[in-house]
């Protein structure tokens, strides 16, 4: 049986709450002591949250392990406690084998540095020697794709290069055990599914490896095992594919009161919000129908509200099954519409959604507001639950409905 390489035990992490006290000059400290002497005996009081508590957790050697989890539910966390980036507030974490870590693509790059300066750089920022990032220079650049623009300044790339060349320069690294945080969603689709590749040719290849995603995709296919955390506590540890459908049927348990998005869980720089959604079901003669079914239109509402300016932005609708797997990707860019607002305006765009071919199950939907690699302006992961039924038309027949496809759409975007 293989042996435990990491084993952690009652690992909790408190952070304290609150801002920095600004800095003051000489005078301004003795002017404020001399007013009120005690004070600098009562220490202003701050708020603490709990990113982990009582944590316990085994890992074998060459076990592929997921974590899953909403944001901040402490993911990211554990790995930085386990990378050695951070202390734990209580408990202890042993690890026995040479540890890498894929926690931020583009550690250590510099602007001004060329393509092949940077790979060095953060190669030995990431723990390689010279000689092997030598050895496996012409590899990266090749799985990069920048053979061309090598010699580069780093400054002049695309977001996209950017990134293919970090990631390029980060997966190429061999420890015992790999610690990956949400690395595999970079670039385009295509340079996506290659990460993928590359993540499954290193779990075939015997290593251990912990793998936080949200894509629960990626996790069935590389991660034997997965375990999932929910407010700094671990709540379910088994088969991938188990935890993760207990993950999404607790997720699409959900309210669906999409009123009002202002309040739901959500992620991004804040510059903008989604504000409401509104969805309403249609037959192909544009009549209003109380249920989704297999086949029907979908007239999509979205609302949001700039509290900075935005530049030209790509707003999407993302539907998931219920095994979190990403069926649709629909998003105002597919026809070249793009959202930029100042900071006080609103916007709603209108999405209708031309025969959905969707199997009679239970779905969500998913919000983002962002720029491609760029910026990540809002996404609310699930924003709401949608129920198909059976059509009378569907029913009469035994149909094998498609997994993933592109649909066709329509929408407009009106800014007041």
């Amino acid at each position: 049986m293989n042996r435990v390489v990491i084993r952690a035990e009652g690992i909790s992490k408190r952070y304290r709450i609150g801002q920095r006290e600004k800095s003051e000059q000489l005078r301004e400290v003795l002017t404020r002591t001399l007013r009120s002497p005690l004070r600098i005996f009562r220490p202003a009081p701050q708020e603490t949250f709990w990113a982990l508590k009582d944590v316990n957790l085994e890992v074998r050697q060459g076990e592929v392990l997921g974590l899953i989890g909403r944001n901040g539910s402490g993911k990211t966390t554990l790995l930085k406690i386990l990378s050695r980036i951070t202390r734990p507030t209580s408990g202890w974490a042993e690890i026995h084998g040479h540890v890498g870590s894929l926690l931020e693509v583009g550690t250590g790059f510099h602007p001004d540095l060329t393509g092949r300066e940077n790979t060095y750089l953060s190669g030995a920022i990431l723990g390689m020697k010279k000689s092997e990032i030598a050895r496996k220079f012409d590899e990266i650049v090749a799985f990069a794709e920048l053979d061309k623009f090598i010699d580069t300044p780093v400054k002049h790339y695309s977001s996209g290069m950017y990134v293919r060349l970090a990631f390029a320069v980060a997966a190429h690294l061999e420890p015992e055990i790999l610690l990956v945080d949400e690395v595999l969603a970079v670039g385009d689709i295509n340079f996506q599914k290659k990460c993928l590749g590359k993540m499954g040719d290193v779990a075939r290849a015997g290593r251990t490896i912990i793998l936080v995603s949200h894509n629960m995709n990626a996790i069935l296919t590389l991660c034997s095992r997965a375990v999932l955390i929910n407010d700094g506590r671990v709540v379910e540890d088994g088969p991938a594919a188990e935890v993760t459908a207990n993950y999404f049927a607790q997720s699409l348990s959900v309210s669906t009161d999409t009123s009002d998005l202002r309040n739901v869980p959500r992620t991004g720089s804040g510059k903008a919000r989604f504000t409401s959604l509104s969805l309403q079901a249609v037959n192909s003669a544009g009549q209003e129908v109380p249920s989704a079914f297999t086949g029907c239109n979908l007239r999509i509402q979205v609302e949001m509200e700039a509290h900075a300016d935005i530049s030209e932005s790509n707003v999407a609708l993302v539907f998931y099954d219920s095994t979190g797997y990403r069926l649709i990707d629909i998003n105002t860019a597919q026809k070249g519409s793009f959202v930029g607002l100042k900071s006080g305006q609103k916007a709603r765009v209108c999405f209708h959604v031309c025969e959905l071919l969707l199997k009679p199950g239970c779905y969500f939907l998913g919000l983002w507001l962002g720029r491609d690699c760029m910026e990540d302006i809002d996404h609310i992961e699930q924003a709401t639950t949608l129920d198909f039924v059976e059509s009378p038309e569907t029913s009469k027949h035994v149909t094998i409905f498609p997994g993933s496809y592109l649909c066709r759409f329509e929408q407009n975007v009106f800014i007041s």
